[in-house]
Order: C-alpha cells, then structure tokens, then sequence
C-alpha cells in the first residue's frame, strides 16, 4: 500500500478563513445546490435537522489541500436525504468531506461521484466518513455509493444497509489511491464492495459483512471498455488490499475477477452459503491479464458442507496456478472427515479441518476463543499490522481477522472502555446484558440481522442490568446498540 500515512495526512489539512453556510427550509439557503453554488475553500456547509427530498446535482465543488469544503450535519441533529433518484451527485469534486448524513430510499444511486467523464482530471481527495445509507427503493443495479474515476478517497465509520439487489454498498469504477475502513455492510445485493475498471492500489480493512451479497467483494468485474481509467488499463483491478475484515454469510465473501496482484490476508470467513472464493475472468479481450498473480494468506475459513465441495470456484481463461496460498486455517464443521479446500496449488502451512473455536464474545461480537489454535500460526507480513479491533498483531500473528494475543503494551481499545456483557451467548430463551462502568442511564436497542428495531430497552445505573426474551426471535445474528458500541449475539437452538 502506496503512501498511506501521506493520504491521511492530507485528509487532516483544513485551514482558518472560511464561512459557515446554513442550510433549511427557513433558511438563506433551502438546499444543498443552493449553498454549493456560493461554497467557496474552507467553508462548511450546514444541513440543520429535517428530512430532504429534493435531489442534488452539484458540479465543480473545489476545496483546497488546505481548505477543504465540507459537507455536513448541524451537531447532534439528524439530517435524512429522502428518495429521488440520487440524493447527492458530484461531478469533478476535489478536496470535500461529506459527514454525518443519512441516505435513505433512492432509486438510482444514493450518492454518486465521478470526473464528469474527464478521465484525464478524476475527482480527488474525496472524504466520506460517519455517514448511513439506509434501505434503496431499487432492485436493479444501483449502488448506495457510486464512485466513478475517483482518486485519493477515504470512506470510513459508515454503514450501508438493505441495499439493491442487483447493486453494491460502494461501487468504484477506475478508482485509485482509498482507503474504506471501519465500516458495516448489511444484507446487500450483488456486492458489498466492487472495485472495478481498472481500480487500484485501495485498502479495505476492519470491515464488518453480515450477509454482503452474492460476492461480499467483488475484486475486480465486468466493465464495458469504455468505462476504464485509464482507458488502455490491461487489468480490471490490481493492488487490491483486503486486511481484517469479518465475513458472514453471502454467497461467496470473496471473488477475484480479473484482477492481478492483490492481497487478502488475516480476515475471517463464517459460514458463506455457497463458496469462500471465486477466481473468475470476465472480460476476456486479448490485451487483458488472466486473473493472475493473488495472495490468500492467514484467513480463516469457517465453512459447513454447502460450502465444501467446492469450496474455491474456478473459472475458465484464469491463471489460478500463479496464486499464492499460505498459513490459512480452513475448517468445515459439518464434517470431521473433511480433506480441505480445492486449492489450485499447492498451499505453505496449511491447517485443514482444525476447528478455529470460532465464539460470539460478549462485548465484540465474533471473535476467536482464548485457547484457539489459530493463535501464532500466521506467516509474518508488513500489513496489516492491526487486526479488526485496531490491536497490534504479535509476532507470530494469529491467523484470521482477530489478533487473540495482542502484545502485553497494547493501549487499551477505546470502544472497550465501557464494559458490557451478553450472557448466555449464544442464547435460546433469554439474554442478560450487563453494563459496568454504566455512569448514567443507557438505551439499549436490539436489530435483526437486515437492521430492523426488535426491542428498545433501559439500563438503569442502579443494576446495572435488564433482560431480554428472546424466545419468539429466529435463529441466527442480532445486533445490540449501547451509545456507539455495536455488539453481536447469536440466537440458537
């Protein structure tokens, strides 16, 4: 990965002399386009509270490197842009932040960003952080967010939820230089996450699927020829860099489709329902590379028979046996007979059918049991250097997405700071949820997997404690909100 610390000390570079653009109904400026007509660097414009349902096509919003245009929510009011076809489009942006907004019901694509057909000038420096997309009102192949010929991009602490089912939460065609992190992707359509048309060099790492899509990523793809950046690019994605990530569920978590050159280690596969990968060619013209040339390293693959036989699928005009498999633990929990994956070569330390004690931990959802033996079976490798929870890896590292025995001088994790219980977990008839260190009252809210509310409740702090029956809830993953931490627990009979 290609000056990572530079990227995001870019992305820091904000500077004084700049204005404060109101947006309401009773304001100045009633929406968006009317306030980015006069934005100029380093202002902000501010969306108060209220529910948007116009659309916004915006062209040539230019910040600076020091005085970026930021695009946000007045503090602690909730800003929702509400149908239409699109609820944001910038064509040939640079230096914009967009924060703390809530996109919901679009039928096109929820928020799009491109150069404006420009290939020779992309939209660049681009920062999108804290931001919900909620439930499209579309079914074909529309995305939550579209990123067309965009370079040097952070997307971080976002969630995308109930997407198309012919879409993707993030969508990149001829991207460069980005980095998506810390984010949670929903019950999606096609994909997660697609990087496409001649992307490279991108970082996705500390991710959380649940139910991605048929290819929670898609590394790589089909794009009409047309479509790329640059436009004589032999490769649909390369330097595709996919660090501690958890998976569960999809289809297949991840495929690589005429892409070259691309990492995917220390994350956790669970339970996909089909495949754990795909190697697959689609666009077949001759100047372009074989699907070629991909590292699988110190993953975990935790599948059940309808994932096992065969657990890899390989398609035709790909190059399969230039991959490099190595220090992976595979494990199929149906069957103690089993003898491992389909590899197409021959894999370095490879730990077949061990079971990898795969737990539901109380306070961060899916995480590895302290006595496992995924722990110091990882190869060394530069990156990633933290594991999902932002602990450093040990030396040996622990294989899959979750270091379980991080060094003894590691800082304490700021989610951790407020310590809560889920007991029993997983659960059949009741769940007990214990807040210590609980200084004042605490909303406790419950979602199914597909981001429903399945029950609202209060912690008081003199117990520190309530209860929740579960008896009438279907098996399989909810989630449990306190304040910002996000925990899991498994339903099972």
């Amino acid at each position: 990965m290609r000056n990572f610390l530079s990227l995001l000390l870019l992305f820091s570079a904000f500077g004084a002399h700049s204005k404060t653009i109101e947006v309401c109904s009773s304001c100045q400026y009633v929406n968006l386009v009317s306030a980015a007509r006069v934005a100029q660097p380093g202002d902000t414009i501010l969306i108060r509270a209220g529910v948007y349902t116009n659309s916004n096509f915006i062209e040539n919003l230019q910040g600076k490197a020091d005085r970026w245009i930021t695009i946000t929510s007045a503090p602690n009011e909730e800003v929702v842009f509400r149908g239409q076809t699109e609820a944001i489009h910038l064509s040939d942006p640079s230096y914009v932040e967009i924060s703390n907004l809530i996109f919901e019901g679009q039928t096109g694509n929820g928020v799009n960003i491109d150069d404006g057909g420009t290939y020779e000038t992309p939209a660049k420096f681009i920062r999108i952080v804290n931001c919900q997309w909620r439930s499209m009102n579309a079914t074909g192949n529309n995305d939550m967010l579209k990123l067309s010929g965009v370079d040097d991009f952070y997307v971080a602490n976002c969630t995308f939820q109930n997407g198309s089912a012919g879409g993707s939460g993030i969508d990149m065609v001829g991207c460069h230089n980005g980095v998506i992190e810390k984010c949670r992707f929903i019950n999606q359509g096609s994909n997660s996450i697609q990087t496409k048309g001649g992307s490279r060099n991108i970082t996705i790492q500390k991710n959380l699927f649940v139910n991605g899509g048929q290819r929670s990523l898609n590394i790589g793809g089909s794009t009409g020829l047309e479509f790329f950046r640059p436009l004589n690019v032999d490769y649909e994605a390369s330097e595709i860099f996919v660090y501690s990530n958890i998976f569960v569920g999809s289809l297949a978590p991840i495929a690589f489709v005429g892409a070259v050159d691309c990492r995917v280690v220390n994350n956790t596969l669970f339970l996909p329902t089909k495949w754990a990968i795909r190697i697959l060619q689609e666009t077949t013209i001759e100047r372009f590379q074989k699907c070629a040339r991909n590292h699988f390293i110190n993953n975990i693959v935790y599948i059940g028979n309808n994932a096992a036989n065969p657990t890899i699928n390989i398609g035709p005009n790909t190059a399969p046996e230039t991959f490099v498999f190595s220090n992976n633990l595979w494990y199929n929990r149906d069957n103690t007979n089993w003898t491992g994956p389909n590899l197409p070569v021959a894999e370095t330390n490879s730990y077949v059918n061990i079971d990898p004690l795969i737990a539901t931990d109380p306070e961060n959802g899916i995480t590895i049991a302290k006595k496992s033996p995924a722990i110091g079976k990882g190869i060394f490798v530069e990156n990633p250097r933290e594991d999902y929870f932002g602990q450093l890896f040990n030396n040996p590292r622990s294989v899959g997405a979750i270091e379980i025995n991080p060094p003894a001088n590691l800082i304490e994790n700021e989610t951790n700071k407020l310590r809560v219980f889920l007991y029993p977990n997983p659960t059949s008839d009741y769940l007990t949820i214990y807040c210590l260190d609980c200084n004042k009252p605490k909303l406790v809210t419950v979602f199914n997997s597909v981001g429903e509310i399945i029950s609202k409740s209060e912690i008081e702090c003199n117990s520190n404690m309530v209860d929740f029956d579960v008896r009438d809830y279907q098996e399989g993953l909810y989630f449990v909100k306190i304040g910002s931490l996000w925990l899991i627990f498994l339903v099972a009979r």
